[in-house]
Parts: structure tokens; sequence; C-alpha cells
């Protein structure tokens, strides 16, 4: 019995060792796999943070490029967008060609009082308002010569209408497009005339500064013609000069034509920056650069300003004038380009209607910096006025 228990009870013994040897073993291999999986976590993140952090900026990065990529883009479709929409609606709605070409709403010098010349230096200056026709009135102002200047004050209307008759000559100023009879540049010019003797009597078109009515080539024509019937009425036999500068060229030689048809021209007509007519210079003008080349240009922009009635036809309406031509005109002039008015003398030098009469351009070098509308500053400018309109003998000179 001892015999059998006994390795019985070994057995057990073994058993039990062998028991706690592998309980041990698998102790110690899990705690191993803690410690490893603890590790892991204390220094996993650590590690992959760096990596993660750059990743992160480069994806804000990129999404700000393409967040500003969108934008452009955006921006760059809109700009498209209202490129290819303007000729469209400029040809269907004519009427806003009408409005660039005239810029009657753009009053420049602002909140000047028009019925106060004095407040712009010409303190030797009378304004009046004329009634050219029903419903429109133009305002008009007069100055005298520089030599009355003292005579002038407080003087009224009437001394200064009776003042026409004086043996001072007299030149009617038709201005451009946009501003007054205020603008800066043309009191500048009426200084300069008064100074010379003449007496200068503007105004402001229909629909321009306090003007009333509606602008039209027809009707800034008309405006003009009542106002050289009106002057002629007190005028006398002094001597009247016609005075057109940019689109008021356009005026000037429409107003002189139909004076010549009806034979009674003016003394001279002087016409400052012309051009040769409103389709050529609406394609020279610096505004037409970014469309100059668009296809159908001239059905898109020329062809509303025809059928708005405006052709301002300088080049046709020399061929029926018959009275001495002056033409000025800068070579650095960026708004009506000097070979246009080059042009315009080309034209009007051979036409038989000037056979008579003397037909003369003078340019304006372009280191002067005399541009569109500052030739008034030249002190040459007496002396061509005064060899010009104080001969009499045909010729023509360049």
């Amino acid at each position: 019995m001892r015999k059998r228990t006994e390795p019985v009870a070994l057995e057990h013994e073994r058993c039990a060792a062998a028991g706690s040897s592998s309980s041990g073993s698998a102790a110690a291999a899990l705690d191993a796999d803690c410690r490893l999986k603890q590790n892991l976590r204390l220094t996993g993140p650590a590690a992959a943070e760096p990596r993660c952090a750059a990743d992160a900026g480069m994806k804000r990065a990129l999404g700000r490029r393409k967040g500003v990529w969108l934008r452009l883009r955006k921006i760059l479709f809109c700009v498209l967008g209202l490129y290819i929409a303007i000729p469209f609606l400029i040809k269907l709605c004519p009427g806003i060609q009408a409005k660039l070409i005239f810029l009657n709403f753009v009053r420049v010098p602002y909140f000047i009082d028009l019925k106060k010349p004095q407040d712009q230096g010409l303190n030797h200056t009378c304004n009046y308002y004329l009634q050219p026709e029903e419903d429109v009135t133009i305002g008009v102002w007069h100055t005298v010569p520089a030599v009355w200047w003292k005579n002038a004050q407080g003087k009224d209307q009437m001394w200064y209408e009776d003042a026409l008759a004086s043996s001072h000559p007299i030149i009617l100023y038709l201005h451009g497009n946009a501003g007054t009879r205020g603008g800066d540049h043309r009191v500048e010019l009426y200084k300069v005339l008064s100074s010379l003797g003449y007496h200068v009597v503007t105004f402001d078109y229909r629909g321009w500064g306090d003007s009333v009515g509606t602008p039209s080539e027809r009707g800034m024509t008309y405006d003009a013609l009542h106002v050289f019937d009106w002057i002629k009425a007190r005028s006398g036999d002094n001597p009247v000069y016609i005075w057109g500068h940019s689109l008021g060229t356009g005026v000037a030689t429409n107003l002189v034509r139909r004076l010549c048809e009806r034979e009674t021209p003016p003394d001279a007509l002087i016409l400052e920056s012309p051009f040769t007519n409103i389709r050529e210079e609406a394609k020279s003008h610096p505004f037409s650069v970014i469309y100059r080349y668009f296809p159908g240009f001239d059905w898109f922009f020329l062809d509303p300003i025809t059928s708005n009635g405006i052709k301002f036809a300088n080049d046709e309406n020399v061929k029926h004038i018959s009275c001495p031509l002056l033409i000025l005109h800068a070579e650095d002039d960026p708004v009506v380009p000097f070979q246009l008015g080059r042009k315009l003398y080309s034209i009007a030098a051979p036409a038989r209607s000037f056979r008579d009469f003397k037909v003369q351009f003078v340019p304006f070098h372009s280191d002067l910096g005399y541009r569109h509308k500052y030739i008034y500053k030249s002190p040459e400018l007496p002396r061509i006025l005064r060899e010009f309109l104080g001969k009499s003998e045909p010729e023509h000179q360049h």
C-alpha cells in the first residue's frame, strides 16, 4: 500500500511543481507584455507627434492656397463676364454710348455757383440766360476785354450787351464734353483771350451745367447758332471768331457750315485739339483700348453712336466752310490723337471752299506738355492769334 501511494504522491508533487513553474512563466510573460504596451503608449505619441503636426500644417497651407485660387478664379470669371457683357449692354441700350460721349453729367469743378463767375476770378464777366427754344434755357458768360476791368465793376447785363458793339473783336467759345463753362482750363483761356483784347462769350449747351434741356448734336448746334445770332445782333461790324475745343470742334464746324450755307460766315474758325469725325475719335480714345480688337467693335460700339444721330463730321464739314481756319494741336494729346488733327488739316487745306482763305496748322511739341487742354499756357499763343487773325491775304501755312 505504501509502495502504491508513494509514486502517486511523487507524481502530485511533480505536477504541482510543474504547475507552479508554468504559472510563473505565464505571469512573467504577461508582465512583459504589459510593460511593452505601456512603453508603446508612452513612447508612441511622442514619436508620432511631429509627423502629425507637419501633416496638419501642410493641409492648412494647401487649404489656404486652394481658397485663394478659388477667390481669384471667381474674380477672374466676374471680370471676364463683365468684359463680355458691356458690349452687349451698349448695343442693347445705345443711349449709354451717347452719355459717354457727352459726359454732361460730369460736373467739374463741383460746388461752384455758375451765376457768380467772379468766384472763379472773372471779375469782368456777366452771367446771362438765353432761351434758344421752348423748354430750353442755356447759361452764358460774357467776359469783356481786360482793359475794361474797372469799368465793368457793378455793371448790369444791359451794359455788357452794349459793350459788344465796341471796337474789340469777339470770340464765341464752344467747350468740349464734361464739365461746365466754369472748368478750370476754360476759365484760364478766357483770361488769356481777355488780356489780348477780346470779348469772350461762352455757354453751356442744353443739359450741361445749369442749362436746361436734353443733350443732342442737333440741340448743341442750334444752341451755338442762337448765341452767334444773339452776338451778331449786338456786335455791329466787330469781327466775330468761333473757337471750338475737343468735342466743341464738332459743334463749331456744324455751326460754321450752316453759317456759310446761309452766307453769314464768321470772320474765322479756330479749332483746338480737333478730330476728323466722332467714329474715328471714339476708336482712338484711350477708353476704347481694351475693346479695340474685340470682335465686332464697330458694330457694338460705333454703330450705336451713329444710331443716336451723333456724327460730328469735321472732315465732311470743312469741305463746305469758307472762312479762315486755324488748327491748334499738341503732339502729346492723349484724348484726341495728334494725327487726327493733322489729318483734318490735310483734308481742309486743298478743299475748294478754302481756296480764297488761309488754312494754318500749328503743332505744339510734346516736350511742352500741353496735352489735351493746356495750349492756353503757350507763350506763343498771343503771337499766333495776332498773326493769323491780323492778316487778311489768303495763304496756306504749315
